[in-house]
């Protein structure tokens, strides 16, 4: 999220005003046929039971109302016609950083605002939750123009409190107070570890897609001599040594064992996955991710 210490309400309502016209237009002209077509209709709800006739599939037998009546009943379910999406936004202290001309936490606000610009012009409905060790802020979803822009704006500006992560935290909360089914996408680093368990438990009653935001720096060194680096949820400094080859050298191999990792964990619980990168616009990324989606179905 960008800082809005130094700006003026003038100046945040025109970056957001900005922000809206950019994905407006993206959506209007790529995005959101492929959104549709992936996303639309995904979620059922129960309609009605009805007597068992040959060639049902067995697994929607009503159990209950099989025995009151002495026959077997099936269960009848329809699409939605609308969706709700929930964008869970990571806040924490390791977004603000960026050696591409971007923070991460800008490349994953702009995810976020394609990601409601899409769903609005679906007329679906989109709340955000900004999280770092604990949620910070919850947009409830609603539609409209004037929601999409205060997404935006939040997105964008909002300034948490916290510093260091927990997505566990973030996914406890959505299934609290998303009890429908709901395409949610949690935008973060991932730098984090225990919630693997709530990522799955959230991954079965909702559509999860997780968008991993990462920085080119965060994969590879460059050969730069002694380097004093910090890490910026802990504020802990390092000195490193990139000038010595053995060094660049674990570095990427721990960075390829990372994601690795995640994509192993992903990959367990059934989990799309969109790799975000700081240094290409998000668009590309989202695009990417609903062609595939789009083939698979």
């Amino acid at each position: 999220m960008t800082d809005a210490t130094t700006l003026t309400a003038k100046e945040v309502l025109r970056r957001v005003r900005e922000m809206e016209i950019r994905t407006r237009r993206a959506v209007k002209d790529i995005l959101a046929g492929q959104y549709s077509s992936v996303f639309r209709g995904r979620g059922i709800e129960f309609s009605e039971v009805r007597p068992y006739e040959a060639g049902d599939d067995v697994r929607t037998i009503d159990w209950n109302v099989t025995a009151r009546f002495g026959h077997p009943f099936v269960k009848r379910f329809q699409e939605e016609r609308e969706l709700t999406v929930i964008l869970a936004l990571d806040g924490s202290a390791s977004g603000r950083f960026g050696t591409a001309g971007v923070w991460k936490s800008e490349r994953a606000a702009e995810a976020a605002a394609l990601l409601a610009a899409a769903a609005i012009r679906n007329n679906d409905k989109v709340g955000l939750v900004v999280f770092t060790d604990r949620v910070e802020k919850h947009v409830p979803p609603q539609k409209g123009r004037r929601h999409v822009l205060r997404v935006i704006r939040e997105a964008l500006f909002f300034r948490p409190r916290g510093r260091l992560t927990r997505i566990a935290s973030a996914l406890e909360h959505v299934s609290h107070v998303q009890r429908r089914r709901a395409a949610v996408f949690v935008i973060s680093d991932f730098i984090d570890s225990g919630y693997e368990k709530m990522l799955a438990a959230t991954a079965r009653r909702h559509d999860l897609v997780a968008v991993s935001v990462t920085d080119p720096r965060e994969l590879a060194l460059p050969r730069a001599g002694l380097v004093e680096v910090e890490d910026a949820e802990t504020g802990r400094m390092r000195l490193v040594d990139t000038s010595s080859a053995r060094v660049r050298r674990a570095y990427e191999a721990a960075a390829r064992g990372r994601l690795e990792a995640r994509r192993s964990l992903f990959r367990r619980a059934g989990i799309d996955e969109i790799e975000l990168s700081a240094e290409r616009p998000a668009l590309e990324a989202l695009l990417g991710f609903f062609r595939l989606r789009e083939g698979r179905r």
